[in-house]
Order: structure tokens, then C-alpha cells, then sequence
């Protein structure tokens, strides 16, 4: 059974700038950081971890004692197995918690911390510095680690960190279908991924980027095909999609190894590893759709495996799709991008 998990963050910012980036760690839903609990705005609700009385969770420096109203615990670096049999004796005395850090990060010392420690309700948090380094410490036998400390310097870092946990969403609209076209043959990409896809999801796609639609998988399949359910149909060559960082990729970009998010209708994003990317020339159709005065397109193979998601959940194929049906979007104001980068200062219009 896989654990409620956590992000916590390690600021790698100047004193100067540790103030606003406390206030957007929380406002990306950051609930607790490494830092001394007098850094933290009074009102902000964040939690600290440190080794002062005053932090949530106390990191003790010397032996074993109570704080009243706080969880307690100990950094330990492993470097052996000694040193796991010495974080197992030190915990069976009463640790709320242990911090582990392994030189080199390696799968089997940390497996065998988990293994031990799981039975004993100790939690564990782990020292991450990369986010490949808090997917190993988030999928390590499957259970995890109860939290990942990630040093981050950026917002940015942050935000890919925390595709790992599911927990990051994306905002999702009703959108009108207002024109629908055949626009003869074009260059389509069918995205197979390295994982098994769930009904409701699929990769946000456009030929906007800022206006980007939920294509489902092919987990459904068809009277003519059987189901596909690690393949998204995606779209053209030139369609956008969003990667785990939050920069967009053309889908002719997408390669064996690269990264994508899958979405499902809620909203709600995990990281997926394309084992293949296939291109074929196909008859497509235009899609254009409104919301509000926002409007979007994608182009798409005119095949009846393509679906989009419906506000109700339901899946509706292009080939059935008709003007002035609802499907679900992802918009984002008027930003444009610049190699994959969000553009806000610069004039870029994009239809």
C-alpha cells in the first residue's frame, strides 16, 4: 500500500529572496520546509523542519530526548550497513522520524531502511538534489519514502519535483466545438508509452499553447481495433504538449526516453516515459473550440480511436464529434512560448 508522500523543500536561495519563495512554495502547496523557523512570515502556515525546539519536526544533535507537542528525529548518512543497523537501533527509542542521506544514492541501502523501519511506523525522509533522485526515493519497492527533502533553487524545480507525488494539477474548462474540417493528409504521432493508461486519461495537446485539449488513450479500443492502453494518438507533428518541467514539446520532438505528463479528467498529472514515439501520414481533421473569448485548435487524425474527454467524464470520437459539443480543456491565459519556454513580456500571437 503506497504512503501518503510528501515534498518538502530545502531552499537554495540567498537570505534576501527566501521570504518570496517561501510564499510561492506555499502557494504551489508546499506544506513543509527545511529552514530555521524564524526565516518563516508569522502568517504563513508552512511547517519547518530543523534542529531548533521551535520547528514542527525537531532534527535532535544530541541523544534521544521528548519535546512536548513536536515530532523528533536524527540525520544519519550511510555509508554501510552498520550505519542502517545503527538508524534501526536509533529509532526503536522512539524517533518520530529519520533523515537519510546515502553518498552516491544507491537503491539497496534505502530498501533496506524501508523494510526495517516500515514495521515500526518510523517515518522516513530522504535527501533528494535532482527530480530523478525523488522519483528513485518515491517508487523504492513500491511503498517510498514517507517525504523527499529537495534542495530547489527555483519554482520551476519544484514544480517538476512534485509531478512525483500526483498531486499536481492542471486546471481544466468547458469548451464549445465550433468548427470541425477535413484538412487532408498530414503527419500524425501516436505516443506509446512506457506505461499502462487508465480510462479518463490522456496528454494535453494543441496547436496552441495555451489552449491545449485532454486526448484520451487508447485504452478503449474500437469494433476495429483492440485496445492500446499505453498509446495516445496525440495529434500532428506540430502540436504542442506539456513536459514534466512546464516547457511544451512539439509532439515531433518525442522520443524514446523523453518525458510527458498524463492528465486525467480531474486534472491531476503523472509522469510517463515514452518507449516510443511512431509517425504516420493520415487523413486529419481541424478542431477548433471556444472558451469564452479564448479560442483553440488542434489537428487530428480523422480516425474514430481518437477521443476526447466530455465534462461528464464520457469519451466522444472526432468522427462523432459534432459543432457545439463541450469537451475538456486547458487554458492559459494569453502567454506564448519561446523553445518551449512561457513568454509573458514579449508580444507572441498565436491561431
Amino acid at each position: 500500500m503506497q504512503k501518503n508522500r510528501e515534498l518538502v523543500i530545502l531552499p537554495k536561495v540567498g537570505k534576501s529572496g527566501l521570504a518570496k519563495f517561501l510564499s510561492s512554495l506555499e502557494s504551489e502547496g508546499i506544506k513543509t520546509v527545511y529552514v530555521d523557523p524564524k526565516s518563516v512570515p508569522p502568517k504563513s502556515k508552512i511547517s519547518t523542519i530543523y534542529t531548533s525546539s521551535a520547528a514542527k519536526f525537531v532534527v535532535l544533535e544530541k541523544d534521544m530526548q521528548r519535546i512536548k507537542g513536536k515530532k523528533v528525529g536524527k540525520r544519519f548518512k550511510v555509508l554501510s550497513n552498520t550505519d542502517i543497523e545503527k538508524i534501526f537501533s536509533e529509532a526503536k527509542k522512539g524517533l518520530d522520524f529519520v533523515i537519510i542521506e546515502v553518498a552516491d544514492w544507491k537503491i539497496i541501502p534505502l530498501e533496506n531502511i524501508i523494510a526495517k523501519l516500515h514495521k515500526i511506523h518510523t517515518q522516513i525522509f530522504a535527501l533528494a538534489r535532482t527530480p530523478e533522485e525523488v522519483r528513485k526515493m518515491f517508487s523504492i519497492l513500491e511503498i517510498g519514502v514517507d517525504a523527499v527533502i529537495f534542495e530547489a533553487s527555483s519554482i520551476s524545480e519544484v514544480k517538476e519535483a512534485m509531478v512525483y507525488l500526483g498531486t499536481s494539477t492542471f486546471g481544466l474548462s468547458k469548451a464549445q466545438v465550433i468548427d470541425i474540417k477535413e484538412v487532408g493528409d498530414g503527419e500524425r504521432v501516436c505516443v506509446d508509452t512506457a506505461s499502462m493508461l487508465h480510462r479518463g486519461e490522456g496528454m494535453l495537446i494543441g496547436s496552441r499553447s495555451n489552449f491545449l485539449f485532454l486526448v484520451h488513450n487508447e485504452s478503449v479500443g474500437s469494433s476495429f481495433t483492440s485496445p492500446r492502453p499505453f498509446r495516445v494518438n496525440a495529434g500532428a507533428v506540430h502540436c504542442y504538449t506539456i513536459s514534466p518541467d512546464g516547457t511544451t514539446k512539439y509532439l515531433s520532438e518525442l522520443e524514446t526516453g523523453s518525458e510527458v505528463l498524463v492528465i486525467n479528467g480531474q486534472g491531476k498529472a503523472r509522469r510517463a516515459t515514452v518507449g516510443r514515439s511512431k509517425i504516420e501520414r493520415r487523413p486529419m481533421l481541424m478542431i477548433k473550440a471556444q472558451v469564452g473569448e479564448e479560442i483553440g485548435g488542434i489537428i487530428a487524425q480523422d480516425a474514430e480511436t481518437i477521443r476526447f474527454v466530455k465534462p461528464d467524464g464520457h469519451l466522444v470520437s472526432v468522427t462523432h464529434l459534432k459543432k457545439g459539443d463541450t469537451v475538456l480543456v486547458h487554458t492559459k491565459g494569453a502567454t506564448g512560448r519561446h523553445f518551449g519556454m512561457e513568454v509573458s513580456d514579449e508580444y507572441i500571437l498565436e491561431k
